[in-house]
């Protein structure tokens, strides 16, 4: 991978996305926040997908269970070339082919239609399953939220993932410790999410999620693996976004340009220190 070209994906993800939310007003900002790197390596290091036949049969799928972080993977399939960055604006207008959550029969790159929690590794394993059936070649990345896996269905999927011997999918946890109103462990502990994967057999790996270098590393090892595997990427909710970066309510939040602007400079600030630390 080139590192300084992966990084300034990342910070142009985040200024996107940022900027999107702005132009409405508002928007799941610390969930959109805490995937940026990982949509940052995928669409720069990982992928096969092609922009200009974005339904080939034989192309890596993305499925982001946790849709209400939809404007971020908007962002990525906007600087990727899925359709013109200015269309971003239109983020939940009226008409608009990015609503709040992702529909795969409005907006192009768009794999699964999402935001029906908990439901992601069961409508991933499918599609994974039928290329296996089909002999068509492609991968499949199903990023789910640690919240979204106290939902009973994925552990249903995890168990006929492991009997069916599933290959070409991989699970990525964006294991934030937060939802909608409060810490994960609060509401219902999780106990050990990689033990939890491990008991059907599965390898996981763990990473830190705002790497992008130990992000590349972690999905590289999950993808040389025979069946499926799991990456659990640790993160922060809100991440890269002083104004969401906190304790408190930071899942859906009122944007103004003037917020915006401030967390682009330090968007423009913490990719200038990461570069340097790189070439230094």
């Amino acid at each position: 991978m080139n590192v300084a070209a992966t990084l300034r994906a990342a910070a142009e993800i985040r200024r996107l996305t940022i900027q999107a939310m702005a132009s409405f007003g508002a928007g799941h900002i610390g969930g959109a926040m805490s995937v940026c790197d990982l949509l940052a390596v995928l669409y720069t290091d990982v992928l096969d997908v092609d922009p200009a036949d974005p339904g080939r049969l034989d192309r890596d799928w993305v499925v982001l269970s946790k849709g209400h972080a939809g404007p971020a993977l908007y962002a990525a399939l906007a600087q990727r070339g899925f359709f013109d960055v200015a269309e971003l604006a239109t983020l939940n207008a009226d008409g608009t082919r990015l609503p709040s959550h992702c529909d795969r029969l409005n907006t192009p790159g768009v794999d699964i239609s999402t935001g029906s929690l908990g439901q992601g590794i069961s409508l991933a394993t499918g599609v994974a399953l039928g290329k296996q059936m089909q002999g068509v070649g492609g991968r499949v990345f199903a990023i789910v939220g640690d919240g979204e896996l106290q939902e009973g269905q994925n552990w249903e999927a995890v168990q006929f993932i492991a009997h069916r011997s599933v290959g070409n999918l991989t699970i990525i946890v964006d294991e934030n410790m937060r939802q909608l109103d409060d810490f994960v462990e609060n509401i219902c502990r999780p106990f050990s999410l990689h033990e939890k994967f491990a008991a059907f057999g599965l390898p996981v790996v763990e990473a830190d999620g705002h790497d992008v270098v130990a992000i590349y590393d972690a999905l590289a090892t999950a993808m040389a693996e025979p069946g499926t595997a799991v990456v659990i990427l640790s993160t922060e909710k809100g991440h890269g976004c002083s104004f969401a970066e906190f304790d408190g309510y930071n899942h859906y939040m009122t944007i103004t340009p003037e917020m915006a602007d401030q967390a682009d400079a330090e968007v423009d600030r913490r990719l200038e220190a990461q570069l340097e630390a790189i070439d230094g």
